[in-house]
Parts: structure tokens; sequence; C-alpha cells
């Protein structure tokens, strides 16, 4: 195969990838290589998996299965791992563009139900009773309608949430991560953990997937 004997290559498998279902799965879709130039590019050709329905959607492939195709093919070579032992493949169609009237009503949802959630929040705590108390502290006059203060109020409530959430549309104003993106991650890693879970139990007891390339 024209690999050099005793050969070392470093090897780092991806947490998590997306492949297009029906195509064969290889080393370079779910992993990084570093080898000698003339041995990389068979080594990234090599196919791991081949899918079948009964796999589903989700794959898990761990780095004994790895060694193993490697060492088939090139069994003068030597494996060192670096990072995840294991890496998950989901098979992915073409993403559907959305539906601009379920966009519509998703978002008159979301609308609604953040401005009952914070009137009813408001309401709660007399929050109309609050302000005018406040107004009446600064002017020194009892205003039972306090309405420019309470657009000057709504403005900073609304300010307060794009800087709180550091988005606005399609925008972020730095680089940090939002509360929501943060929580999405760690749900997706939670995700992941269990569904790696799942697949190892399903696996054969030498932790080994047996289907060939």
């Amino acid at each position: 195969m024209g690999i050099k004997p005793a050969s070392i290559i470093y090897l780092r498998l991806r947490k998590q990838v997306g492949l297009p279902p029906g195509s064969p799965i290889k080393l370079g879709d779910v992993a990084r290589v570093l080898a000698e130039p003339d041995q990389e590019a068979k080594l990234l050709s090599l196919v791991l998996v081949r899918p079948e329905s009964r796999d589903g959607n989700l794959i898990v492939i761990d780095m004994l299965h790895v060694i193993r195709v490697i060492r088939e093919q090139f069994p003068e070579i030597q494996v060192e791992f670096v990072g995840e032992p294991h890496v998950l493949v989901e098979l992915v169609s073409k993403e559907k563009k959305p539906s601009p009237i379920l966009f519509v009503l998703v978002w008159l949802l979301l609308f609604f139900g953040a401005a009952l959630t914070i009137m009813n929040f408001h309401a709660d705590v007399s929050m109309p009773e609050v302000q005018v108390r406040i107004v009446e502290m600064i002017t020194g006059e009892r205003d039972e309608h306090p309405y420019l203060f309470q657009a000057a109020y709504s403005m900073g409530l609304g300010l307060g949430m794009i800087v709180f959430f550091n988005h606005l549309f399609k925008k972020n104003w730095n680089d940090e991560p939002t509360p929501l993106e943060v929580e999405m991650f760690l749900y997706q890693e939670n995700l992941n953990h269990y569904i790696i879970a799942e697949e190892y139990k399903k696996m054969p007891n030498d932790s080994v997937r047996e289907k060939a390339p």
C-alpha cells in the first residue's frame, strides 16, 4: 500500500458530525489525521461504516473500531489517539425551507406569550402603584397615569433584554454566547451523552462495531 514500516499517525476524532444519509462514513469525515503526506490521502479515504436503514439516523463510532479498520488495511501503522474516544455521526437530510405561515404563527405565539408573562408579573408585584409612587417621589406630585415614566420604563425593559441576550435579529453585539445559546449547548451535550451511552449498550461486548467497511 506504500505505507512506511513502523509509521506512526496521530488521529483526533470529532465530537459530532452531520453527513448525508446513504453515503459511506469515511475516516476523513469524522477525524483529523496527522501523517506523512503519502499516507494521509489513503487514510482519509478509508471507509469506517456503511450505514444501513436499521442503524437509524444516529451512529456512534469509537476509537477501537477506527483502529481495527486502519490495522486491517495498514498493519504496520501505529495509531496514536488524541482527544475524544468516540464520534457521534448524525445522518441529516437536506433542510427544508421553513414555512412562512408557520414562522408567523410561532412568532405571534412567542410574542403574546412573552407579553402576557411580563404583564402578569407586573400585576403580581403591583407595578403600576410602584411607578406612581416613584414618580411622586421624584416630582413631588402624584400622577395616577405616569405615561412618560412608563414609556421610558418599557423602552429600558426592551433594551435590557437585548443587552442581556446579546442578540438583535441576526446581529450579536460581541463574541460572547447568549444565555440561550449556552443553555442550548448544555442541552445538546447532555443529549449527546445519553445517545452515546445508549448506542454503546447496543454494541458487542468488545465495544467495537462489527460491521465491515
